[in-house]
């Protein structure tokens, strides 16, 4: 029986495990994706070593926070939304995953591995994207703040729309949040 903790999706960083299962840091592909968690009747035998390892999201914004996006297999529509959403954003036609990727791995990690976070005011942010208040993780929607846990977002908080916060969500996703590709969320967020 599946947890109903792992989340409504499930993505990818390559393989995080070495060859005698020891996790690693560092991702092997810098194609981050977002899956649903049924595909087609696929299984899959999870955190092999030398393969892909699985990694679960509460739900959409917790995965786009986390650098990732739409697969562009298994979530076709999704994935074109969100080309859709990136040219009206950056400009030019939609793009491609690789050019997506590289531009996805320069906004969620500095050159020496760590999370890329800017501060921005809260008033200013779509719905979708989560901020840091107070050491706490959490999604900005309709100008709240909803704590984030594993098991679903807490009580709504009002915050001042010029409070300005630290932004976990990448910097492109934001602006791809705010052509309007709105994310799937977990029923707690309401």
């Amino acid at each position: 029986m599946a947890d109903p903790g792992r989340g409504l999706f499930w993505g990818n960083r390559g393989s995080l495990l070495g060859a005698a299962g020891q996790p690693t840091r560092k991702p092997s592909t810098r194609a981050w994706v977002c899956c649903v968690l049924e595909y087609k009747g696929w299984w899959r035998v999870q955190w092999q070593p030398g393969r892909l390892t699985e990694l679960y999201f509460l739900d959409e914004a917790t995965a786009l926070a986390a650098g990732h996006r739409p697969c562009g297999l298994c979530r076709v529509p999704d994935y074109r939304r969100f080309r859709r959403g990136w040219a009206d954003a950056l400009g030019g036609g939609p793009p491609g995953a690789p050019e997506m990727d590289r531009r996805l791995e320069t906004d969620r990690r500095t050159p020496d591995g760590f999370r890329r976070t800017f501060r921005a005011a809260v008033g200013d942010l779509p719905d979708g994207v989560f901020v840091r208040l107070d050491g706490e993780a959490g999604l900005m929607r309709r100008g709240r703040w909803l704590p984030w846990s594993t098991a679903g977002y807490g009580a709504a908080r009002t915050v001042a729309a010029d409070l300005r916060a630290d932004v976990l969500t990448p910097a492109v996703t934001v602006q791809v949040l705010a052509a309007g590709y709105a994310p799937v969320l977990h029923p707690s967020a309401g």
